[in-house]
């Protein structure tokens, strides 16, 4: 039986020490070490992985240890501090694009020369159906990916250093996100008139809400009386664990939001009508029935209330609008109307006020030029007092 030991290193930070025999060639003892992020059940798990996988032969020494095998090892053991749909995309840029290309190359002989190489390749013919290459985001995606991963790699002593830090990465244009303007807004109002869209799309507009958001909300998360609502989870969909209700995107993103009383008078005929709905299928009601879910009380899929959302959209003449352009539009409208970008943060849970500031630099530059025209406004007549 292998021997090993744990030591900690920091606040959530454990190394691994661990005996894989002698060498039969010096007769020294080999002693491998490993760093484990988590908990320390976690590191006395992986350990125990290690000896087991040492025992029974199939322990793979580091420098052995190709590029394919490391992701998914660090993947799965990544899982657990990353979003679902983070980990399944990660999953997918692995399994299609990055294992087949460049999973062969041994981690510790990994360079920048190869993954330059491949980058190039993915931009030139990337695509699985054979139909050209890859846009440069979603190579920038992958170099993205493979730089968390590496770098992980160096703080587990596996690589000296990190090969992306020296790449040259695929130029990406800066997207202006597509947004739902207010005459926009009341097409789309038009569109949806008596369909269970409508209240949806006036609380995406009015109070910025994502799309999964919306999809989460009971009605005990709606404080009428006080024009609020509390954002306190979302619902999401991954190919492995189908539909799901989850934390939000992040600690900011559980907020209270005040709404204007127009969409306040708006979500109470929607609740109106949903109750009698339901009463007339002899269902009850209680304060965890889904606002936006079907009339029985089951989630709707993401995907489908996106599908129906542009589908109004198109019939509204509207080229590219989505949920998400709705909320845009929101955090559009309010730093036009010159709102402090802090009220903006918190009404859209972004992390910080330069995530904010970042999306919305368009409307921030315009806010420039207001600001130029009102100081030189006020520097003449300073001047023509003076004359």
């Amino acid at each position: 039986m292998s021997a090993g030991h744990i030591q900690r290193r920091g606040e959530s930070s454990w190394r691994l020490k661990y005996d894989l025999g002698r060498d039969p060639t010096t007769g020294k003892r080999i002693i491998k070490f490993k760093t484990v992020r988590g908990s320390k059940r976690d590191a006395q798990r992986e350990l125990r992985n290690l000896l087991g996988a040492v025992d029974q032969g199939r322990h793979v020494d580091p420098g052995k240890l190709t590029l394919g095998q490391y992701l998914d090892e660090w993947l799965e053991g990544r899982g657990y501090a990353l979003a679902s749909k983070t980990a399944e995309r990660y999953g997918d840029h692995i399994r299609d694009h990055i294992k087949p290309e460049i999973g062969h190359i041994h981690l510790a002989k990994l360079t920048a020369l190869n993954l330059n190489s491949f980058y190039a390749r993915m931009l030139k013919s990337g695509r699985l159906d054979g139909k050209g290459g890859l846009a440069p985001r979603t190579v920038w995606h992958f170099d993205r990916l493979l730089h968390k991963a590496l770098r992980d790699a160096v703080r587990q002593r596996l690589i000296a250093f990190n090969p992306t830090d020296e790449v040259e990465r695929p130029k990406v244009e800066e997207r202006r996100p597509t947004t739902l303007t207010p005459a926009g807004f009341l097409e789309l109002l038009k569109a949806a008139e008596g369909t269970r869209q409508y209240t949806a799309i006036v609380l995406i507009f009015t109070g910025g809400l994502r799309r999964g958001e919306l999809l989460a909300l009971r009605d005990r998360d709606f404080h009428l009386d006080s024009s609020q609502v509390e954002i306190v989870r979302s619902l999401s969909e991954t190919k492995a664990k189908g539909v799901f209700f989850k934390e939000p995107k992040s600690k900011s993103s559980i907020r209270r939001i005040t709404l204007p009383a127009s969409t306040v008078e708006v979500l109470r005929r929607h609740r109106l009508a949903l109750m009698q709905d339901r009463l007339k299928l002899g269902l009850g009601w209680s304060d965890d029935v889904l606002l936006f879910g079907t009339v029985e009380g089951n989630t709707i899929r993401p995907r489908n209330f996106t599908k129906e959302f542009c589908r109004l959209a198109k019939k509204a003449g509207l080229v590219g609008i989505s949920p998400h352009a709705g909320r845009h539009g929101h955090l559009t409208q309010l730093l036009e109307l010159e709102v402090h970008p802090k009220i903006a943060q918190a009404r859209a849970g972004h992390a910080s006020i330069a995530v904010t500031l970042d999306i919305y630099s368009h409307v921030t530059d315009s806010m420039q030029e207001r600001a130029a025209e009102r100081i030189n406004a006020e520097l003449q007549a300073a001047l023509v007092g003076k004359v």
